[in-house]
């Protein structure tokens, strides 16, 4: 396992190089993000992702959630996306906001049972968004073992994940802490799914334009 910092120009760059060939190879990778630390892999190999729900020790009822390096990357990913949703977008990505929407039905790829949906979120880290932009879309969870804490630093995350990951790329403490809001948009309502660093006062706000509230199951 390598742990690589991003202190320096040569440093960042050898570290997002190590990441993104980690993950060609099929290998799991830790990313700094606005959020939370996550544990990636190529969304398009079922190998990998099913070995990043087995170093979480995580079931294939809870699919990962999908990272993307730009908005436009959504509708390659899913279809059926409403007006709101893309409202959310606009105004929240980069950022942290998770948004499930029906999936692409031509997608060759096997998150776990996602039920035809897929969750997107386009992270505000400069560091992953370049890997990403070198990889594509990755499955990225949040890097921690089932039931325990998300890591918020790359110590928490070496310490739970460090034998079973390939890099782990070390970006300090995360600026947030808090996970990412989830909402359901695949109705003509909004749900909140999961609340988190974007209040639903905010997103409401957003969208209080178009006459639309989501519901908050949260």
């Amino acid at each position: 396992m390598q742990r690589l910092g991003v202190t320096t120009d040569d440093e960042r760059e050898a570290a997002i190089e190590a990441a993104s060939m980690a993950i060609r190879r099929g290998e799991l990778v830790v990313l700094p993000t606005d959020t939370v630390y996550g544990i990636a892999a190529d969304a398009f190999s079922a190998d990998a992702v099913h070995a990043l729900l087995n170093a979480k020790n995580r079931g294939r009822d809870m699919p990962p959630p999908v990272l993307v390096s730009a908005a436009t990357t959504l509708d390659a990913l899913a279809v059926g996306v409403p007006d709101y949703a893309r409202t959310l977008i606009e105004k929240f990505w980069p950022g942290p906001l998770t948004i499930v929407c029906r999936q692409q039905a031509s997608l060759q790829w096997d998150l776990g049972e996602t039920r035809g949906t897929v969750a997107v979120r386009m992270p505000d880290h400069e560091v992953t968004l370049a890997v990403l932009e070198r990889t594509g879309p990755l499955a990225v969870s949040s890097a921690n073992l089932s039931g325990r804490p998300a890591a918020v630093d790359a110590d928490q995350a070496e310490s739970m994940l460090g034998d079973r990951v390939e890099v782990i790329i070390d970006g300090g403490s995360s600026e947030g802490g808090d996970a990412s809001t989830i909402v359901d948009c695949t109705g003509d309502q909004g749900r909140i799914l999961r609340r988190g660093a974007l209040s639903v006062e905010d997103l409401n706000a957003a969208l209080e334009p178009l006459g639309v509230r989501l519901t908050d199951d949260g």
